[in-house]
């Protein structure tokens, strides 16, 4: 169930109060960020988005699930009551302590029913400075539990045609959609208001299904696939246009044959983002299994059988292998939550190294990519990985490790923790 917060919605049981500018912290390139990828059981599941209507109205879209909200009652049996201030804050550029702007505003729900599992989904108008880019900052702040969660964004409205200018909407009540990977075979509505009446270029790329290569490989970074097809389709008047019979793979929309900057959706699988089926089991497996095991488990009669055996064999009883498949594949979902990009986010470099590895203690965001330490910083002992942003008219959530041969002894440590059941939770 999807509640739209807005202040022509407020019916609906949604209050809101717009304060003005405040001075909360800056954020910058060497803070710890490494609760942005869901650490600690009392996450807040913050998504958040940037739309730009036209050259002068851009919008700040927010969600989150009340199942991650303590609602409270007066004593007498109800309504409960959730209270979450949203506060953005803007700066210039990555780590700078320079606040250009910032703003909140106070959600309220209430509910007769504590475990009711809805969305509460909501928005402000982010107001324009002279910068053509800047980073953003949104912060959901749960009042009742003193818990908090920060999504972090590089606002870019320096033409039209970018992604920004594109926001992918529910074809059935126009709510905004904060991802854009869908499932095969459903409509996807698109608004671009900036575009009301043109004509679009259009392409398709099929699957990629590679794998990332070991974190100490000196094998090149896999790249795209070409395209398989091209097309036109044109906005309607009203700012939207709908890709109505989509086939797994890339979708890429652009106004300006010459400039190949735009808008990207990709069709993933029925199960995306959860592992849903027996080949979402199997294919993540590769990454802690020979080829030649991978193989006979994949050519055999019962895979999820063979699954199972698999893992009660790794960690020598049944209870041990279910904590093991819990969480190893709770990472696989993790993964595709944070770090998909034109391929499932378990199959990135991101998405190998926090199967592998787990949650690092440290990560620190830049313009041009994350590093992720395991252990204290600056100590010779830690495990450093460095990802590059990889410029691309696809995607903004497409980074490349540095592979580095040093690695190699602490890959084959943690693989072979895997495959004795001894699994580390960061």
């Amino acid at each position: 169930m999807t509640t739209l917060a807005h202040d022509s919605l407020r019916s609906l049981g949604l209050t809101l109060l717009v304060v003005g500018c405040g001075t909360t912290g800056p954020t910058a390139t060497r803070d710890n960020m490494a609760y942005l990828y869901g650490k600690g059981g009392e996450q807040l599941h913050l998504q958040a988005r940037v739309y730009h209507h036209d050259e002068d109205r851009s919008t700040v879209y927010y969600k989150i699930p009340t199942r991650d909200l303590l609602y409270k009652g007066d004593g007498d049996g109800g309504p409960f009551r959730s209270a979450v201030r949203i506060t953005y804050e803007a700066f210039p550029r990555w780590g700078s302590k320079e606040l250009l702007d910032s703003a909140s505003t106070l959600v309220q729900d209430r509910s007769l029913d504590t475990g009711e599992d809805k969305e509460l989904i909501g928005s402000m108008d982010l107001r324009r400075n002279e910068h053509r880019t800047f980073v953003l900052k949104i912060t959901a702040h749960d009042l009742h539990r003193e818990s908090q969660s920060s999504v972090l964004l590089q606002v870019d409205r320096s033409e039209h045609a970018l992604r920004q200018y594109f926001l992918p909407v529910d074809p059935e009540n126009g709510a905004p959609l904060f991802g854009d990977h869908f499932t095969p075979g459903r409509p996807i509505k698109i608004r671009c208001e900036a575009l009301a009446g043109a004509t679009l270029n259009g392409m398709h790329a099929p699957p990629n299904d590679a794998l990332p290569a070991p974190v100490f490989s000196n094998t090149p970074p896999t790249r795209p696939t070409v395209a398989d097809s091209s097309f036109t389709i044109s906005v309607s008047d009203d700012g939207t246009f709908t890709l109505t019979e989509p086939k797994p793979g890339v979708y890429h929309v652009h106004q300006d044959s010459l400039v190949a900057q735009g808008y990207s959706v990709f069709v993933l699988t029925e199960s995306f983002p959860y592992v849903g089926t027996t080949a979402d089991m199997l294919k993540p497996l590769r990454y802690i299994m020979s080829i030649q095991e991978f193989d006979r488990i994949a050519k055999n009669d019962q895979v999820r059988k063979a699954i199972e055996t698999f893992w009660v064999d790794a960690a020598g009883d049944r209870e041990r292998a279910r904590d093991a498949i819990r969480i190893y594949y709770g990472r696989v979902e993790n993964a595709n939550r944070h770090f998909t990009s034109m391929v499932e986010g378990w199959r990135t470099d991101r998405g190998l190294v926090h199967i592998i590895f787990g949650t690092p203690t440290t990560i620190h965001k830049g313009e041009n990519g994350e590093t992720w330490i395991y252990g204290e910083e600056n100590n010779l002992m830690s495990t450093t990985f460095n990802f590059v942003r990889r410029k691309g008219p696809f995607s903004e959530n497409d980074l490349v490790l540095e592979r580095d041969p040093m690695l190699k002894g602490a890959w084959y440590r943690n693989v072979e923790s895997w495959r004795n059941g001894r699994i580390y939770q960061n």
